[in-house]
C-alpha cells in the first residue's frame, strides 16, 4: 500500500522533530533525490511504487551519482541541500526520510537496496544489520 503524501511527510516531521511539514518536505526531497541517483533497475521502481506520487517521481528522476557515495558522503551532500543543515544534523535528517521509507517497503525489498548501497546505509535506515 502507497502512503498518501501528508501521512508521508507527518512521519518524516516526527521522527525528525522538524517544527513545519514544510522542513520535513523539504528533508525528504534532498534525501529521496539522492537515493533516487543511487537506485537502480526495478527496486528503484518499487521502492517508488510505496512512495507518495511526489516523492516517487524525485526518486524516479533521472539524475544518476558518478559514483556510488558512502554512507558518511551521502549524509554531507544532505547538509549541503538542507537549508540550515549542518554535518552534526544532517544524519538525523537523513534518518527521518530514510527510517519512514524503510516502514513503507517490505524486508526482503529493503535488503535488496542495502546489496546496491555501500555499507552504512543500513542504520541510516534504522534498520543496523548483524556484521
Amino acid at each position: 500500500m502507497t502512503l498518501r503524501w501528508d501521512a508521508f511527510v507527518e512521519h518524516v516531521q516526527e521522527r525528525g522533530e522538524y517544527a513545519s511539514r514544510e522542513e520535513a518536505d523539504r528533508a525528504a526531497r534532498v534525501v529521496l533525490a539522492l537515493l533516487g541517483a543511487h537506485l537502480v533497475g526495478e527496486d528503484r521502481v518499487e521502492v517508488a511504487a510505496r512512495l507518495p506520487e511526489t516523492y516517487a517521481l524525485i526518486l524516479l528522476n533521472p539524475l544518476r551519482a558518478s559514483e556510488p557515495l558512502d554512507a558518511q558522503r551521502f549524509v554531507r551532500a544532505t547538509a549541503a541541500w538542507i537549508d540550515g543543515a549542518t554535518e552534526a544534523t544532517a544524519p538525523w535528517d537523513v534518518s527521518a526520510v530514510l527510517s519512514v521509507v524503510a516502514e513503507a517497503i517490505d524486508d526482503d525489498l529493503l535488503q535488496r537496496v542495502l546489496l546496491q548501497l555501500p555499507p552504512g546505509y543500513d542504520l541510516l535506515f534504522g534498520r543496523p544489520q548483524a556484521a
